[in-house]
């Protein structure tokens, strides 16, 4: 192939598989593919998140992607709406040092474009045969057309809702409740079930501390591509992480990787406090150990920098709290 250069572009908000079929047939077609995403005000979700999806699924491709905070916002044809687009692009490609030879999209300002780029005109399932659905519909409900939504995009559109604490805070059960109540999916903790299956002496090694941690984490990416605008989970790899020091005074550095992701990997931390009644189980260890193990989660989310909020009293009033917390929570303008 001779060397060509594609140009893509769009808001991409969010990016759905119309758009990445555009893309794919530029790559098909040329020997490298520039994208530029445009700045809107159409979506709170910012341009770099947007381009960071295309980078993240064209990381093996031969693909640019430039993130465009001056584009002209008006869009039509009238022609001065047009030349303002055009003297744009033409612009911007001379800024990064490009010639396009084609110009790839799936909308009738393909013809104009082209024509002003000398590049040539290329339009990819115009008539929405192949991938029926438009971003505007995406934004308005996700979940119904999670169908035609990249995983990696699809698991920026939920929003990740954390429950920790020690044992017998109640997690479990307002993990459940929350889903049932806003309709989605939830994760439980992996570790609770692991542990009945492999421990010895109430205990786990370093290795199964690890497993679990992975295990967990493999289960709730698969729970956030069914999750319905949000995915409640119970505990992360900081619990597993703070399980191994009490178990072994350290912590392998995978485990310590998996700990330190979820630092920024959930978007609200509630902490559930131990103000419930202590439901003294064979597989617990003690009310005084559930008060100490409660210090050392509110001294691990202060280290990291993690803000929580705090639950307390009955089920009804906890998950009056997480509602109104999540009433205001955005978590693009956060």
């Amino acid at each position: 192939m001779s060397r060509t250069v594609g140009l893509c572009l769009g808001k991409y908000a969010p990016f759905h598989l119309g758009h990445k079929s555009v893309i794919d047939a530029a790559l098909s077609e040329t020997s490298h593919v520039v994208v530029f995403v445009y700045e809107d005000d159409v979506t709170p979700i910012p341009v770099h998140v947007r381009a960071n999806w295309i980078r993240d699924i064209y990381r093996e491709g031969n693909v640019s992607v430039y993130e465009c905070y001056s584009a002209p916002q008006e869009v039509g044809y009238t022609k001065p709406i047009m030349e303002a687009q055009e003297r744009y692009l033409i612009k911007k490609l001379r800024e990064i040092g490009r010639c396009v030879t084609h110009f790839f999209c799936s909308e009738p300002y393909g013809e104009h474009v082209s024509r002003a780029l000398g590049a040539i005109d290329r339009r990819v399932d115009e008539r929405r045969v192949k991938f029926p659905v438009s971003a505007s519909a995406l934004r308005e409900n996700p979940y119904l057309w999670r169908g035609f939504i990249p995983p990696r995009v699809y698991v920026d559109l939920v929003v990740k809702v954390v429950f920790l604490g020690s044992e017998s805070t109640g997690k479990s059960t307002i993990t459940k409740a929350m889903a049932e109540a806003y309709d989605t999916e939830f994760m439980p903790e992996y570790g609770a079930e692991y542990w009945l299956t492999h421990q010895q002496e109430g205990k786990l090694s370093s290795e199964q501390l690890v497993e679990i941690a992975r295990g967990h984490l493999e289960r709730e990416q698969e729970k956030l591509l069914e999750a319905n605008s949000y995915l409640f989970v119970d505990t992360n790899a900081i619990t597993t992480y703070l399980y191994s020091l009490d178990y072994h005074g350290a912590a392998l550095p995978e485990l310590a990787a998996f700990a330190d992701a979820c630092n920024t990997r959930y978007d609200v931390t509630f902490l559930c406090g131990d103000d419930i009644p202590y439901a003294d189980t064979w597989d617990r260890r003690g009310e005084e150990k559930r008060r100490d193990f409660q210090k050392r989660f509110i001294g691990e989310l202060k280290e990291r920098r993690i803000p929580y909020v705090t639950l307390e009293g009955d089920l009804g009033s906890r998950m009056a709290k997480v509602s109104e917390v999540l009433r205001r929570y955005d978590r693009w303008n956060v």
